[in-house]
């Protein structure tokens, strides 16, 4: 195999691709132009779409070109779900989404060298096109029964399917095409939830044009219990800060699973299979040390949101707990630290008693002056006195925020609404 394909096979992202054989001599000859496409459906891409950025990033330091677009036309319909039809947005959402999932991910790649990126936006050939010449053009090279056969719409059939979400494929094959036409564009990669689009475009360009393509895709990534991985319980993982914010990103990995970490490190870090093996062992020998997951979160977050906000991401983490200056933390990182940790909106002139009951940290407002007496509240990591105390600005962080703790681990927050 190739020893590009075989470092992605360890990885364990490939999971399927058109011919093995074929694609690694096609990789050896070298220069590969390829492309994973980004429909703007949200104001951000997720950690779903991070395989494949990071993907697009391997395939370019291995020499390779590629090509990332954002789908400014197939955004406008959305690849149908399984669980019913999308809600779609109008054209000046979903403008300012492309702009947005644009600036996004063009971090990833480099636009400068030899096999520098390139940008595209579907909608620049999509919206110029007649649907008579869409329909002459693409749509008669697609039969019917085989697009009844497709997993997702043959179980959309009994609840329903629209015709503008049952020609979603013809749209994403189109834009194989366009750049295979335009570019020389001979690699189209994704998610295998996308392997029936992908493959739709290669077999369109053999039909229309006579001409051999080639697609891979990477699995999706799980948690041990079979769910899908880039879920918590408030929800997906966003890229974008503001959605996201990079403590919670950070918790996010440094939670991994043991049973999953060494997988999720060999998706998400460029470290060598080397580092890697050396913290699977470290981690088999003293999983409590959690040296893969730091190594983990620490990258991803590098990668995404830079060193200084990882750094203060681990900061935060380590001031919850005492081990920390909970002062030093910018008013950004104890907006995301609230967040996670489910701090509550706090009124002027609540006390202490209110704000750990409001909180969760005891169970009634009883239980927070025992804890008070017994030596086991803190408020900013300072131990409390005065069940009386009044929470105000002089004694919050940044004058809003207070980090609440009763004895070691349980841990919360409150903040004032915003001034």
């Amino acid at each position: 195999m190739n020893a590009l394909l075989d470092d992605l096979a360890w990885r364990g992202l490939l999971a399927h691709s058109t011919d093995p054989d074929a694609l690694a001599a096609h990789f050896d000859e070298g220069g590969v132009k390829f492309y994973v496409g980004f429909d703007p459906t949200a104001r951000s891409v997720h950690t779903g779409n991070l395989v494949q950025l990071l993907l697009a990033r391997r395939l370019q330091q291995a020499g390779h070109q590629p090509f990332l677009l954002v789908g400014g036309a197939t955004g406008l319909i959305g690849d149908p779900k399984e669980t019913g039809e999308r809600v779609m947005n109008s054209t000046e959402v979903v403008a300012e989404w492309v702009e947005r999932i644009r600036a996004q991910v063009e971090r990833y790649v480099s636009f400068d060298g030899a096999n520098a990126a390139t940008m595209v936006n579907n909608l620049d050939w999509t919206g110029q096109m007649s649907v008579l010449e869409f329909l002459r053009d693409v749509g008669k090279h697609f039969p019917v029964n085989r697009m009844l056969a497709r997993d997702v719409v043959a179980r959309r059939l009994e609840s329903g399917i629209s015709y503008t979400e049952f020609s979603y494929v013809l749209l994403q094959s189109m834009d194989y095409r366009e750049l295979n036409r335009r570019h020389g564009v001979t690699l189209q990669t994704g998610g295998s939830d996308q392997w029936g689009n992908i493959t739709a475009g290669v077999e369109l360009i053999r039909r229309s044009d006579q001409r051999r393509v080639h697609a891979m895709a990477t699995p999706l990534l799980t948690k041990a219990d079979g769910t899908k991985f880039g879920k918590t319980e408030s929800g997906t993982v966003w890229l974008d800060p503001d959605l996201t914010s990079p403590y919670a990103f950070h918790q996010f990995f440094l939670n991994a699973e043991d049973a999953k970490v060494i997988d999720y490190l060999k998706v998400f870090s460029f470290r060598s299979r080397e580092e890697i093996e050396e913290l699977e062992r470290a981690t088999a020998e003293a999983p409590f040390k959690r040296a893969a997951q730091r190594a983990l979160a620490d990258d991803v977050t590098d990668l995404v949101h830079g060193v200084e906000q990882r750094e203060a991401a681990v900061a935060a983490a380590a001031a919850l707990f005492g081990r920390g200056e909970l002062a030093e933390l910018s008013e950004t990182t104890l907006q995301g630290v609230m967040t996670e940790v489910g701090g509550v909106e706090i009124s002027p002139g609540a006390t202490i008693v209110d704000a750990l009951t409001a909180a969760g940290i005891v169970d009634s407002k009883s239980a927070a002056r025992r804890a008070i007496a017994e030596g086991g509240a803190y408020l900013n990591n300072e131990k409390v006195a005065d069940p009386e105390l009044v929470l105000t600005g002089d004694r919050l962080l940044h004058g809003r925020f207070a980090v609440l703790r009763r004895g070691r681990k349980t841990v919360g927050g409150a903040y004032l609404a915003s001034r």
